[in-house]
Order: structure tokens, then sequence, then C-alpha cells
């Protein structure tokens, strides 16, 4: 069978059927059914850690028209469990890239799927909440499919931080991309230096918990020693490298079992100014005594508006979460910073008694916007 032909079915466990064409490996995997809105960044979602355990959506129709290169890159492979396009484009045109987004996955043993109804797909999910799923290129048989995917298990409560965090520290030198860098916000003019021999800068601990590479890279561009270690990294091993701050990363999934990573940051906070993106920011407010609820279909994508209330200015983020902190359940001793725009959810929190913050967005934000690259600039600040 021609390899432009290969037939494939994703099943969901509310016992639908999407029959469409196979593209990147074969075989067959279950996971949490999410969707990304973004229009670009496509390799920079494949390679973002947090979407271990899910088959991510696109919902922009064709994907792949730039193909894939070996810079733009979030991790050093492919977590996700699969991933599906409306329409694959096969013959990419692009100076930079290296590989098709086909060969891209078949690279990287990863099952895709295209030819589907996204928007049917996507609604569904909208309406019903994101829910387990079966992608098989072998098994097209659609009542096996569904009861797979009936028995296939959620993704609340499970530990998914274990499967992508490191499992020993490391230095990290590299900077930002020069691309980045001519579109970095105005006003943080250090950004856009060559980084150099930054020894004699604040040091920071990153805690790695599936972090995005581009993370380290604006901290190191901001003249930081960085020192990468695992999400399970006790507070005693973290504050043996004698940081000037430490960073908690994003990650993957349900942040309520991550017992040994709430107990580090407990041990961290009042020590060292402490930093929090995504499931980094959920941690620090697990830490701090609030409350997590599930999304009924989080956020994922690059065009989520929140306002940074203290300026009342609106940023457009990158974001991808399917948890969100309860605003209520927050003591009195921290404050929320940020609100989306979309859903009165909280985006930002920080404490009143000790330096800490965390955002729920990517202000990393390969592959864009750039809107809230200052959050680094004041992480610095801070440690001063």
């Amino acid at each position: 069978m021609s390899s432009l032909n290969r037939p494939a079915k994703l099943a969901l466990s509310d016992g639908t059927v999407f029959t469409g064409r196979a593209f990147g490996a074969d075989g067959e995997i279950f996971g949490e059914v999410v969707f990304n809105t973004s229009m670009t960044g496509y390799q920079e979602i494949l390679t973002d850690p947090s979407y271990c355990g899910q088959i991510v959506t696109m919902t922009y129709p064709q994907i792949g028209n730039y193909g894939t290169n070996p810079e733009d890159v979030e991790s050093g492979g492919l977590s996700l469990s699969g991933f599906i396009v409306r329409e694959l484009c096969r013959f990419p045109s692009n100076f930079r890239s290296t590989l098709s987004l086909d060969d891209y996955l078949k690279k990287n043993n990863v099952i895709g799927l295209e030819g589907i109804d996204t928007r049917a797909l996507v609604r569904r999910l909208r309406v019903h909440g994101v829910m387990t799923g079966v992608l098989s290129t072998t098994d097209l048989n659609d009542a096996s499919l569904v009861e797979k995917a009936r028995r296939s298990p959620d993704i609340v409560g499970l530990d998914l931080v274990k499967e992508v965090m490191p499992q020993q520290d490391r230095d990290w030198t590299e900077g930002v991309n020069s691309l980045v860098r001519e579109r970095i916000t105005p006003g943080y003019e250090s950004l856009h230096r060559p980084v150099t021999d930054n020894a004699r800068g604040p040091h920071v601990v990153a805690i790695d918990y599936g972090m995005k590479l581009n993370i380290p890279r604006h901290l190191r561009q901001l003249g930081c020693r960085v020192t990468i270690v695992p999400g399970s990294a006790t507070a005693e091993e973290v504050l043996s490298h004698n940081p000037d701050g430490v960073f908690l990363s994003n990650g993957p999934g349900d942040p309520r079992p991550l017992d040994y990573a709430i107990n580090t940051i407990r041990g961290l906070l009042g020590k060292k100014p402490v930093f929090g993106i995504c499931l980094g920011h959920q941690l620090l407010g697990l830490a701090l005594a609030g409350e997590i609820y599930k999304l009924k279909f989080g956020h994922r994508g690059a065009n989520q508006p929140v306002l940074h209330r203290d300026t009342g200015r609106v940023e457009i983020t990158s974001q991808n979460h399917g948890f969100a902190l309860q605003a209520d359940s927050l003591p009195k001793s921290v404050e929320v910073t940020h609100i989306n725009l979309n859903d009165q959810t909280v985006e930002g929190i920080r404490c009143k008694d000790v330096p800490a913050f965390g955002v729920q967005y990517h202000p990393e934000a390969s592959a864009g916007p750039h809107d809230s690259h200052y959050l680094f600039a004041e992480f610095r600040k801070l440690m001063a």
C-alpha cells in the first residue's frame, strides 16, 4: 500500500470514530485527546514535554508547510502520544528545513493522522470536554478501538513528570536564538546582548519537571548561570548548589500527585526567590495551600489574552495546560496578578510575604507571541 494512503483511525471514549490517513510511524497508542489553536510552531509543540500522554490536534488546517529543523526544538525528543492534522504538507518549502513533518514523526516513532474533520473533533472536545482516545494504524475495527479507548487510563491522578524529567544535574550555557533576540520586548535590552562568560551573574537552579529549553535559554541570555536539576530534587539538594534563585519549570499532567515536588517547594519558600511557569506555577500554588481543578478542555495555543492587573496591560500569550489554580482557595498572603480574559481563570500569582511568583502561561513563548519576556527580567530583579 502506498505510504500516502495508509488508513488510520482515532476512536474516542464516547464512541466517536474518525477515519483518515496515517503519516509518521505505524502502530497504536492511547492518550488524552486535546487541541492546540496555534497557526505556527508545530515543531515546538511536538517537542514540548508537557504534552506527554496526549494526542494533539492542530486546529489550523494545513500543518508542515515549513518542515522541521534541528534548532526549533524544546527538548531532546518527542513525548506526545500522537499528532492529528486536517491536511499534511508533505513537501515543505523553507531554507531552514531539513526534514518533512512526515519524516520527522517517522524518525521519532510518533503516529500521525490526517484527513479527518478536525473542526468536528475540536467541537466535540469543546462541548463534552477532552477525553481519552486510541489512535491506530493496525487495528481498524471501530468497536474494538472504542472499547480500548474506554479501558485506557485517564490522565488525572497520573505522575507523568517522572517520564520526562532528567536523571541528573547539568549546567546550561546556550542563549536564545538570534531570530528570537530580534523580537524581544523593548526595554529589556540585556536580552539582546550576545551570551558570554556570565560566571558573575546570579545563579539560578532550574527544577526540571519537563522543561522547555527556551526557558533556560532566556535565563542564560539575561546573564544568569543556570544549573538544571531533576524534578525529584529535594530542597536540600537544590540549596546545596547555593543558588541566588530557584526556577520551577513547566511539565505534563496533573500536579496533585507530585507530593515530592510540593514538599521541595515548601522547603525553598522564604529561603530563595522562586519563579514558576505553568506546572511550576500550579505546584507553587499547591505548596501555598491552594487547590487545583481540571479545565474542561484546557488552554493550548498562542493567542490567549491575559490581563496583568498591576499595569492594566493585556498580554497575548502562549499556553499549554489542562489544570488551573482555584482563585478562592488561595490564602490571603497570595494575590492573583494575572487573569485569563476568556474565562477569568488564574494566570499569575505573587506572594506578599516571601519573594515568590508564578504565571500559568509561557513567557519564553516559542514560537511566539513575545509579550511576556519581561517576566524573566523581573525574576532577575527579584534575585538582586
